[in-house]
């Protein structure tokens, strides 16, 4: 597989191969610390091979077409979207959050988007990861892959708390240990 060029609205310029680009899987441990956290019912942007939760939404079915609420009641869903497009991922946690269902999505580190001025007028919690950039697993290999050109972040869109807008630090390491 040869990287593809970077394309308009594609996220920092990935060279990762077009095929997979949008199929990174979030490190397991920090999904198992999360979980333990918040309980999810739903991987809510996932396939088969990077699914974190045995109830996952592929792209086939379109995530953002999905009333999770409806679905999975008043519950939580863990979301690690596409890098590509953010902002319908934005929108969709908003609206699901004001439903009485809440997110917890793993993004970027980036506070100049538009995407992240959207979420600051909903969002409960932002946490910032800190001690050092994480390793998504690539989705043909199965394989970490460091290089992660930016930080990452946590958005919290909890429907009890919509705009409470705290910000805190996590430290990756804690998010990595084992359970």
């Amino acid at each position: 597989m040869t990287p593809e060029i970077k394309s308009v609205g594609d996220f920092g310029g990935s060279t990762t191969p077009l095929d997979i680009r949008d199929l990174w899987q979030t490190p397991p441990q920090i999904y198992q610390q999360l979980n333990a956290e918040f309980s999810f019912s739903v991987d809510l942007a996932s396939s088969a091979v990077n699914r974190l939760h045995e109830n996952y939404i592929t792209a086939e079915m379109n995530t953002l077409k999905i009333d999770w609420s409806g679905m999975f009641g008043c519950a939580w869903g863990w979301l690690n979207p596409p890098y590509s497009d953010i902002g319908p991922f934005i929108e969709k946690a908003i609206e699901q959050q004001e439903k009485g269902f809440g997110t917890v999505m793993l993004l970027p580190a980036d506070t100049s988007v538009g995407w992240f001025s959207l979420a600051l007028t909903s969002v409960s919690e932002v946490r910032l990861i800190t001690g050092g950039r994480l390793s998504f697993i690539r989705a043909d290999t199965g394989k970490p892959v460091n290089g992660n050109n930016k930080g990452s972040m946590l958005l919290v869109f909890n429907p009890n708390e919509i705009g409470g807008r705290k910000f805190s630090t996590v430290d990756r390491d804690v998010l990595m240990a084992p359970l």
